[in-house]
Parts: structure tokens; sequence; C-alpha cells
């Protein structure tokens, strides 16, 4: 601290007991500093105050230089407060993991001032994960839902269409990116239309101007009727706050339902939003995205020229085929007496067929007839045979079924003054002339008393 009691004790001119009489006294004048001498002094100060801290925070735009030395800045849960770090190549090799924007990690360093830019800075001499960042936990919370929603699906996601006539681009009017993107489109495919639809890309405002700004694509009909191909969402790198806007849930439900086809290219390669995971496809770059969805002029001219190329060796191919086919239709035209011959030995070879075939044919039936002739009788007296024996059957069986066998067992019918056979002694009465039939004759007869076997039962006359 001396430093700081030079400047409350220094002064200039010279001190009461000095060669001038006067009783005036000299005004104090404050030390003038160097900025170098007090930025360094200032670095000392805070050294030689705080020594070696440990510093909790979230992890936000980290880098890594060439030269491997990474650069960050740490910054507290509420956001108002934020420490520029830099990480040494040697110190940052010692890292296990992949340190990214979001993470919530624990680092030890010293404090000190940038000298360059007079910024405080803490030189981390060794990071650690302290649990996950409160947007990182937010961006994985959302991605989980979204996700068991099947809003990530490959089943859903549709192809590209390979040579679009129209492009809709969905950025920042200021953005680099649209100049990245337009300038590969015109270098590629300058055939290509090309729709801005301009919108915020960073703020609380971007996410509703990022959904309209897709609303308005679809709904987007140029002259002829016929919309966009292909829509694209860009924006350039940045940190896990600036590329926020693309994880917002109202943008990554907008970019699932988009009834055009979109490629996401946003942030650097490294960078991954859930627009990217809902996207019809991801590209790592702005730049990229503009590639993806235009095939390049020159290798469709190409295309075109082997097409072209094909089809007139096809076409000549054709023609030389029919034109032989012609000849020969030509040359079988111009000689009819060759075809009248050709057809004359066709005739004779047919007559000659016949002529050896229809005496083997005859000879044939006529064998066929006599085999038949020989099998008649024998067929038709089997059969006679098989008719009288079914008759004989029959015959029995009828003769089995007459009345008159039953009489020859000494049995009798007996019949009434009416011609009705009588079953029961209930149709008898004492006085009442019957007719009964034997086997060799019919006796009349007079029924002189009614015995029944059973009595029988009175019945009820009553009315």
């Amino acid at each position: 601290m001396g430093w700081l009691e030079d400047t409350a004790r220094g002064r200039s001119g010279v001190g009461s007991g000095g060669g001038r009489g006067s009783a005036a006294e000299v005004a104090p004048r404050a030390r003038v500093w160097g900025v170098a001498a007090l930025v360094q002094a200032v670095a000392d100060t805070l050294s030689a105050r705080y020594g070696t801290v440990v510093v909790q925070g979230e992890l936000s735009g980290v880098t890594v230089a060439s030269s491997g030395h990474a650069y960050f800045t740490l910054k507290d849960e509420s956001g108002q407060a934020a420490l520029r770090c830099a990480m040494f190549r040697r110190a940052f090799s010692q890292v296990g993991f992949r340190p990214m924007d979001g993470q919530r990690v624990e680092v030890q360093g010293k404090v000190s001032v940038f000298e360059a830019r007079g910024e405080l800075q803490l030189v981390v001499e060794s990071l650690q994960r302290a649990g996950e960042g409160a947007l990182f936990e937010q961006f994985l919370r959302l991605k989980a839902r979204l996700e068991a929603e099947g809003l990530f699906d490959a089943s859903r996601k549709r192809p590209i269409a390979p040579w679009p006539r129209r492009v809709g681009v969905v950025t920042s009017l200021g953005a680099a990116a649209l100049r990245d993107v337009l300038t590969a489109l015109r270098r590629r495919a300058p055939h290509v239309d090309v729709l801005v639809l301009p919108c915020s890309v960073q703020g609380a405002e971007a996410p509703p101007q990022i959904v309209q700004a897709l609303q308005v694509a679809q709904a987007w009909r140029g002259t002829d009727g016929l919309g966009l191909d292909t829509v694209l969402l860009c924006r350039g790198g940045g940190s896990l706050e600036d590329l926020w806007a693309f994880n917002d849930e109202r943008v990554v439900r907008a970019v699932a339902a988009s009834a055009v086809p979109v490629i996401c290219g946003v942030g650097h390669e490294t960078d991954i939003t859930l627009a990217d995971l809902a996207a019809d496809l991801r590209a790592p770059t702005p730049t990229a995205a503009a590639e993806l969805c235009s095939l390049p002029r020159a290798d469709q001219l190409e295309a075109l020229d082997d097409l072209a190329m094909s089809l007139t060796d096809a076409l000549h191919r054709r023609l030389d085929q029919q034109a032989q086919r012609l000849d020969r239709l030509a040359l079988r035209l111009s000689r009819p007496g060759g075809l009248v011959h050709s057809a004359r030995q066709e005739v004779f070879a047919l007559e000659a067929r016949m002529r050896q075939v229809l005496p083997q044919r005859l000879l044939a039936e006529r064998h066929h007839c006599a085999t038949a002739a020989q099998r008649l009788p024998q067929a038709l007296s089997q059969r006679l045979a098989q008719a009288d024996r079914a008759l004989a059957l029959q015959a029995s069986r009828l003769n089995l079924l007459d009345p008159r066998r039953t009489l020859e067992r000494g049995y009798a019918w007996v019949e009434g003054e009416d011609g009705l056979a009588v079953t029961g002694v209930a149709q008898l009465h004492p006085g009442q002339a019957l007719a009964v039939h034997l086997a060799d004759g019919v006796a009349q007869t007079t029924v002189q008393q009614v015995t029944p076997t059973h009595p029988v039962k009175p019945t009820d006359s009553a009315g």
C-alpha cells in the first residue's frame, strides 16, 4: 500500500523549512500516474489482497484460440455480473471435459488486470464442473420434453427439394449470415429466386418474429401461384444466450409444423439448438445451409449435357434399328415370288403331315371301335344281371309286406259294414254284421257279445 500512502502525503514545492520566509503554504498536489504504472499498481494490489480465489459461475462465450489458450466469461445466475477469464494452454489441457456455454463450473485462479485494455480478469489455473448452468438445464429439460413428443423423430423429416425454384431465408437483415447465404446462392445457383423474410434473431422479441416469418413463408405465393420450395433459418455464431431464441419452444414447434421443408443453419458447427433438431435438415453453418439447398449450377449444366448426349445416342441407335428393319421389309417386298414359294412349301409340308397322320388316326379309331364292340356284350350282360338281382331283391321285400302272408299265419282281417277295418271292440256292438277275411276266403258273421280285455273308462258326456 506504499503507493497509496505516497499519494496521501505527497506534496510538491518547498516545505515550511525552506529558504523562503513566506507564511503562505503551498497547496497539495496529487501524484501524477502513468497509465501502465497505475494498472500495474492495481494488479499488484489485487494479487496481494486476494491471492488465489475459487469462483463458481456459468460459462458463456467459450472460445479456444489457435495458440491453445481458452477465453470465456463467468456469469452469475441473475446474469447481472460477469467476469472475464483466461486459461492458458498448459492449464486448459488438463481439463477433463469439454467446456460449453451454459455449463456451471468452479474455477480456481488469480485475480489480475489485463494491461492492454485495463480490464479485470481471472487467470484460471483449474476448472471443473459444478453442475449444469440454469440455462443449460432449461435447454435439457425442454429437449427431453419435445423429444418425448416426437418433434425430433427422423421419420417425420421430409426430403429437401434437389432443384428448388424459390428459397426463403429467415434471418436478420443486418446479419452476416444473410450475406453469406446470398453469396453462396448467387455463386452456386443464380437462377434460384430468393425471398428474404427479415426478423430479429436475438433477444426477447426474436421468437415471435421468427414464428411469424415462418408462417409468412408457408403462406407466400408468387405470381405463378407457387410457393417456396425450401426455407433457410439462419444466424451466425454466439454464446448460448445469444442463440437462445432458437431454443424457444414456440420457434421449435413452428419449425416442426412448417409445411415447407426447413434447413436450419444456426451458429457454428459445434453449436446445436433445438431448432436444429426439429428442422428437416441441419446445416453446420449458414453458408452450408445455402449449399445444402441448391446444387451447383455448373454441376447441373454438366448433368444436363450428359443427359442430352445419352438421349442423342439412344435416338441414333433407335433410328439405326428401324432403318435396318425397314431395309429387311423392303427386301421382302421386292421379291414377292419368294413369299409365294415359301407359302407353297409350307402348304406342301402340311399336306404331307396330313397324309401321314390321317391313316394312323383312322387305324387307331378302328381299333378303339373293335375293342368297344368286344366289351359291349359282356358289359351288357353284367348290367342285366345286376338289374335282375336288384329286381329280385325288391320283389322279396314287396312279398314280405303282402297282408296275405300275415293271414296265412292264422291271422284274420275284420271288416265292418262300412268297409273299414275293425281295430278295437269300441267299434263293435251285438248284432253287428262283420266280414272276416281269411287267407283262403271271406266269412260273414254277426257279433253276439262284446267283451273288452280291459275295462273301458266311462267318459263324461255332460255338455
